[in-house]
């Protein structure tokens, strides 16, 4: 589904994906009262969800459709200066993040990755993220990441980089067996509900270089 309050990028972003081998775009909206309107018949695997829209913004539409389903899939939209509100939609339970002049490869990239369980984030976002917060102080929740154990935070390094448990396997000649328990303990150990959560805990507290 495609929530965004500019009908030519939809348009254009429905055709690209359209062209795509399992992409299927089942419904539109305008702004985040429509979104809400459609989305229980849209029959939505992923939502493409944009930040700024007039009435009712995507933080807002995120927040009432998560609090519907928590388990649904949202992948916000976002232009280079709304990293103010990453955050906000993190705490909420999105799964990806995009910015709006990502190429079409990424976008399917992130589809398919949220689709499958996973979360997606936009490195370009992340390092600017990384920029925003290098003169601040570390935001730590005295939570156990000192714990975290040199392989952990290699994987936790390469989960920030947006690699599925699978490409962390191969890249580490490990069993992908043995990176979902190191992500399980990595979780824990941080105390982060999700990937989402955990990249922004990483990055805030400096655990990571992305």
């Amino acid at each position: 589904m495609l929530v965004d309050d500019h009908a030519l990028f939809r348009n254009g972003l429905r055709t690209l994906l359209e062209g795509r081998d399992g992409c299927h775009v089942t419904a539109e909206a305008a702004d985040g009262e429509e979104f809400l309107r459609l989305l229980p018949e849209s029959g939505a695997d992923v939502v493409l969800l944009d930040i700024d829209m007039p009435g009712m913004n995507g933080i807002q539409a995120a927040e009432q459709a998560l609090g519907s389903d928590p388990e649904l899939k949202i992948i916000t939209l976002s232009m280079h200066g709304d990293e103010d509100y990453y955050f906000r939609m993190v705490s909420l339970g999105v799964k990806g993040f995009l910015l709006k002049n990502s190429d079409i490869d990424e976008v399917t990239a992130a589809v398919a990755a949220v689709a499958d369980g996973g979360s997606y984030f936009s490195q370009e976002l992340l390092r600017t993220l990384v920029g925003s917060l290098k003169t601040a102080a570390p935001q730590s929740e005295s939570r156990d990441e000192e714990s975290l154990s040199e392989r952990e935070r290699e994987i936790l390094l390469l989960i920030c980089r947006g690699l599925s448990n699978q490409e962390i396997a191969d890249r580490l000649f490990i069993s992908k067996r043995t990176v979902d328990k190191h992500r399980s303990n990595i979780l824990f150990k941080t105390g982060c509900r999700n990937t989402a959560n955990l990249v922004v805990y990483a990055i805030k507290n400096r655990l990571v270089e992305i």
